[in-house]
Order: structure tokens, then C-alpha cells, then sequence
């Protein structure tokens, strides 16, 4: 067996004593990326990263490359008979926007280092301009342009500091933005205006069609101001009430989506009087409603029921289902696109690369295929179902190559903020299946309809279903403790970090990316604050108690054996620090020992998110490697 020297890291005797609770946190010192002694012990980590033997890499790179040459392409959208569209075509490395087949904006002609993203994107009521977010080195803290289409001209100053900032296009010359928690103005060639302040958190604009009403949404609460009253700068807000979000439509009726015991509603109202209003369409307990949009005799409707995307016509008056529209397969559809006469969205599954269908009198067409022409790799697909430790039962989707036998597997999921996993075309998991391995997603508590279940101190509820799904794919036969890994990323990687600490005799290998682990200090560094709904604050007894329960760097036991694990963090990342993964590393190394591996990767230039395709390909190809080195597969 070969063994492993890990890099000295001072082990600290902090403990601090919080609500009459003693925490110990013996790497404090490595929360300071600039302090000389984590330079020193990341150079390191960085060698012993690069010296770690990854037989299969190019060999999964190539495959990851060829997958991935499928493109992407996204559902048009129209303003005044102009087509907008991001498309990325075989060998490039990012999204291009086009407008009518004119590039408005290549990133990676803008810079060749690869390492500008393009974040968001919103044209103008009459396609004539173009709000852009440019982000780079994956910090995701963009800058948002406005751009003339015809020329390419940059009109106006640039707007530093933005993060996905909503645009809602008030005419040509004017839109509405969000700045640092607050509603703006911009007049493209000259003012730019504060309107109101919103609660922190995530704030949604849109405006109707013919832009007369704005509504803002907050985590919090729901606005709606009638833009005919009043000066364009201080439009007086309406609190509309109970509703999570709302639309006006081409009929000028306001629709409201309100969370009911059942689930999500959709219900209808004037946009003068919306507290009088009426249920359009009841919730379904069994599906969330994703998405809906307005044509001119039908109203549109896609659900989300066990995880796939449904699409329903329903009479736009009455909300009365006529039928279900017949889709490709069992998958996942992109948000519904409209120019008031015809719908568009993306549609893809496991083996579907993304594709744009129209839906227009009545019939769906294929508008446009994936970019790419590719070898899909065969797959089969199965559905099981485990029973998480207080009965609930836990569905997993399960993809393979044909045939049976048990295989080296991930086991994947993430359980949190009401986010489902859902069928998408993926290169990273069609290059594993492709070699032989098998991929398994649980759906966890956390997702939509359940999130309740999985907050706070509810957290361990995730963690339970996702053992319960390791354990049933091991009693089956389909893996085994030598065979079986766990993926997780983001709120994913608390999950991986939380798997392995709570049974690390379940698996074989981990990978851990950008994740979060130190769950006593989180909300301390990058979006932690806005998180606290979901895992709750130290600064509360209860809370804290909670967060004790599961936080993985606080379940780190010396002597244990702990799976092999690759810690992924990103030198660009906003929001989860590296500090969680250099944390955990080095107290991992400490407590296993030379038994496993437990590595740390880190990268320069990308972030959270966005990255250009080859740097994508890279990161799954380092991943895919260290996992089939320690699960066996044989690439």
C-alpha cells in the first residue's frame, strides 16, 4: 500500500466557549489565506496534490471533451421581432450572445484567457440595447454594461459591484436594477437614481409587456407598482400579500404564485385591486409548480413531479386543464420563453444534450438541436427507493451501462434551499458511466415542497435519507464499501463532509467541492449571512446546538479511517470560502492518518460557478480520476 506524508500543520488548543459550550477549533490559523503559515502549508498541499497518481485522468479528459462538445444553446428570446440567444458551439470555450445570428458578445474573444464569464444578460423592449453582467476570475462580483446591438458600442458608464443583479427594461433609454440591496434607475445615457431599499436576500424585477407594472420580490414580501402614477423614480410600492412571486400577463390579469399547505397556487387578480383575487390553479401536493406563461387562448403550466418536468395547456380564463403536451422523454425543462404568441424552452435528460422546442397552436416542434453532434454513451436507467431512519421513503435515481453486476459508484445529492436535482444532460456523469461506473442521485429532504423538513435543526434529516440511500444500493448488490464514493458540492459537500464523518466506514472515496464544513463559523465569510434561514446562527443557543450536532470539521475523530478525499475549492469563490476545505483537510490528514489519502486541489482564476468548457473538463477529468483510482473502476 502506498503511503501518504501530509504536510505539518500546527494543531491548536482554541477552544472557545460559546453559550456555556465548548468548541474547539485547532485550525483556526488556517482561515487566513494570506498569512504566511497557510501560503506555506497550500504550497504544499498544492505538491502533494500534483504528486497524487490519477492513472485514468487523460483518458477521462478525452471523453469529457468529446461529451461536452455537445454545446449548449438556451430558448430564444424576443423583444420587437429580434431573437436572442446564447449558444456555444463545438471547441468554444464560453456561451456566445447572439441577436438574429449577429454575435453581440463572445466572451472569450473579449478575453482569450478564458477566464471572463458572461452572468446575466437582458435585452431591451425593443431589442435595440442589452444589459450585460461580466464577471471575472470566477468572483461572480460583475459589471454590467449596456450595449448597443447594431454596433456593439458600450453606451453609458459601467455599473461596478453587481451580483446577478434583476433588469427590468423600462423603456429604450431606462431600466430598473438592484445595487447593493437597493432598487435603482439607469438612464442609459445619463442619471442613475435610488428608488427604495429592500430587505437583504435575493430580489426579483419584472415588468409587464406593455411597461406599466413593476413588481419587485424579496425573500420577504411582494410589491407591485403601477408605473402610470407617480414620477418614474419613487413609483409607490403596493404590498401585495401572501404571494411569493407574480406576473402581469398579455391580458393585463395579475398572476400571483402563493404558497399554500398543499403547495404552490396560482391564482389571478387585477393588477389595481390584488387582494381580490381567484385560485386559477389549486395546488397539486404531489407537484410543484415551476413555471407558467400566457398565450393568447391558453395558459402554459410546467410541473415538477417526482423530480421531472411536466408540461400541461390549460383555458386561460378558467385554469381548466385541457391535456398534457407529449415531451421527448423524462426530463427537465428550461424556463418558458414567450413572445405572446408561441412558447420556447430547453429540453434535456441523461442522454438529451440541451435543445429548444417551440410550443405554438397547439403543437410542439423541434426549434433548434444541440450544437454538437456526439456519441452518447449507452444508459440505463433505474428508480429505487430506500427508508431513511424515521420511515420516510427516499427516491434514487439510478444510471448505469447495460448489464448487471455491482460497480464502482457516486452516490450524489444535495438536500437543501428547496433546490430539486433533476434530469439534465451532464458530461461528468456520462464520462463515469461511460467507464464502466454507475451513478446514483438521492432525492433528498431539503428539496422543493420539503425544504421544512430539512432546516435548522431538521438538518440531520439529509443526512439520514442519504445514508439510507448508501446503505440500500450496498444491501442490493448494485455496490459495495470498496466500490462506493460520495459527490458533493456546495451544500452538496456539507452533505459528502457530513457522509464520511458520520460513516466512514460506508465509503469508499469522497469528493468534496467547494464545500461547507466548519458550520459553527459559516455565516462569518462569503454568502454565509444570507444562509442562516437555512442552517440557522451560532449567535443562537438552540441553533448552535444543532449545528454541533452534524458540522463535520467538529466530527473529525482521531484514529479513524476515513474514505480517500479530494477537497475541490476555487481561488475565486464568493461564496463559500476555501477556508472550510483547508480546515477539514488538515484535520483529516491528522486523524487518519497515512491509511488514505486525503488530498486538497486548489484552483486559480474560477470560482463558484461559471468557468470557460476546457477548465470544466479539467475539473472533471482530476475528480473522476481520484474517485475511480480508490472505487476500482478500470477506465
Amino acid at each position: 500500500m502506498r503511503t501518504t506524508t501530509y504536510p505539518p500543520a500546527a494543531r491548536d488548543s482554541l477552544v472557545e466557549l460559546l453559550h456555556g459550550q465548548p468548541v474547539a477549533d485547532p485550525y483556526r490559523w488556517l482561515e487566513d489565506a494570506e498569512d504566511a503559515e497557510t501560503v506555506r502549508w497550500s504550497a504544499a498541499q498544492e505538491d502533494l496534490w500534483r504528486a497524487t497518481p490519477l492513472p485514468a485522468r487523460e483518458r477521462l479528459l478525452r471523453r469529457a471533451l468529446d461529451l461536452a462538445d455537445a454545446g449548449t444553446v438556451t430558448a430564444p428570446v424576443r423583444r420587437d421581432g429580434r431573437s436572442f440567444v446564447l449558444r456555444r458551439l463545438p471547441g468554444q470555450m464560453h456561451p456566445v450572445l447572439y441577436a438574429d445570428e449577429r454575435v453581440v458578445l463572445d466572451p472569450g474573444a473579449l478575453d482569450p484567457s478564458g477566464t471572463t464569464v458572461l452572468d446575466a444578460w437582458d435585452p431591451s423592449p425593443d431589442g435595440g440595447r442589452v444589459t450585460v453582467q461580466l464577471s471575472r476570475g470566477g468572483t461572480e462580483q460583475g459589471t454590467l454594461y449596456v450595449l448597443d446591438v447594431e454596433t456593439g458600442d458600450v453606451l453609458g458608464a459601467p455599473i461596478p459591484g453587481c451580483r446577478y443583479s434583476p433588469v427590468a427594461w423600462l423603456s429604450r433609454e431606462a431600466f430598473y436594477y438592484v445595487l447593493d440591496g437597493r432598487l435603482r434607475l439607469r438612464r442609459v445615457t445619463g442619471e442613475d437614481v435610488e428608488v427604495c431599499g429592500a430587505p437583504p436576500g435575493r430580489i426579483g424585477l419584472g415588468i409587464s409587456a406593455d411597461g406599466r407594472w413593476l413588481t419587485v420580490a424579496t425573500g420577504t414580501g411582494l410589491g407591485l407598482a403601477d408605473l402610470r402614477e407617480g414620477e418614474h423614480t419613487a413609483p409607490p410600492l403596493r404590498a401585495v400579500h401572501e404571494a411569493v412571486s407574480a406576473a402581469v400577463g398579455i391580458d393585463g390579469r395579475l398572476y400571483l404564485a402563493v404558497p399554500t399547505p398543499e403547495g404552490m397556487s396560482l391564482e389571478v387578480a387585477s393588477p389595481l385591486d390584488p387582494a381580490r383575487r381567484k385560485v386559477l390553479l389549486p395546488a397539486d401536493p404531489d407537484a410543484l409548480l415551476a413555471d407558467f406563461t400566457v398565450l393568447p387562448d391558453v395558459l402554459l403550466v410546467v410541473r415538477l413531479r417526482d423530480g421531472v418536468s411536466e408540461l400541461t395547456v390549460h383555458r386561460r380564463d378558467s385554469g381548466e386543464a385541457l391535456h398534457p403536451v407529449t415531451l421527448p422523454g423524462s426530463g427537465t425543462l428550461g424556463r418558458l420563453s414567450s413572445d405572446g404568441h408561441s412558447a420556447w424552452f430547453t429540453y434535456t435528460d441523461p442522454v438529451t444534450p440541451p435543445q429548444v422546442w417551440q410550443y405554438a397552436e397547439n403543437s410542439l416542434t423541434l426549434f433548434e438541436a444541440a450544437p454538437g453532434r456526439i456519441a452518447v454513451p449507452a444508459v440505463e436507467t433505474h428508480t429505487l427507493t430506500a427508508t431513511s431512519a424515521d420511515g420516510t421513503p427516499v427516491r434514487i435515481t439510478l444510471l448505469t451501462p447495460p448489464g448487471d453486476g455491482p460497480r464502482p459508484t457516486i452516490l450524489h445529492g444535495y438536500g437543501g434551499f428547496g433546490l430539486p436535482l433533476t434530469p439534465v444532460f451532464a458530461a461528468d456523469a456520462l464520462t463515469w458511466i461511460a467507464s464502466g461506473g454507475a451513478l446514483a442521485i438521492a432525492h433528498l429532504r431539503g428539496g422543493p415542497g420539503t425544504r421544512e423538513q430539512a432546516t435548522r435543526a431538521r438538518k440531520q434529516n439529509v443526512f439520514d435519507d442519504f445514508l439510507a440511500a448508501a446503505e440500500l444500493l450496498v444491501s442490493t448488490g448494485r455496490t459495495s464499501p470498496e466500490r462506493l464514493a460520495v459527490w458533493g458540492e456546495s451544500n452538496g459537500g456539507l452533505l459528502a463532509g457530513a457522509a464520511i464523518t458520520q460513516r466512514p466506514d460506508l465509503f469508499a472515496a469522497a469528493v468534496c467541492a467547494a464545500p461547507l464544513l466548519d458550520m459553527v463559523r459559516y455565516e462569518r465569510t462569503g454568502l454565509g449571512p444570507a444562509w442562516t434561514a437555512e442552517y440557522g446562527t451560532a449567535s443562537d443557543p438552540g441553533d448552535l446546538a444543532s449545528l454541533l450536532a452534524y458540522s463535520p470539521y467538529h466530527h473529525v475523530r482521531p484514529g479513524t479511517r476515513y474514505p480517500a478525499t479530494l477537497f475541490a475549492t476555487y481561488d475565486g469563490d464568493t461564496r463559500v470560502d476555501p477556508l472550510h476545505a483547508r480546515k477539514m483537510c488538515a484535520a483529516l490528514q491528522w486523524a487518519t492518518g497515512a491509511s488514505a489519502p486525503i488530498v486538497l486541489r486548489h484552483e486559480p482564476e474560477v470560482g463558484h460557478a461559471g468557468r470557460s468548457h476546457d477548465r470544466a473538463a479539467g475539473l472533471v477529468a482530476d475528480l473522476l480520476a481520484f474517485l475511480a483510482a480508490h472505487t476500482g473502476l478500470e477506465c
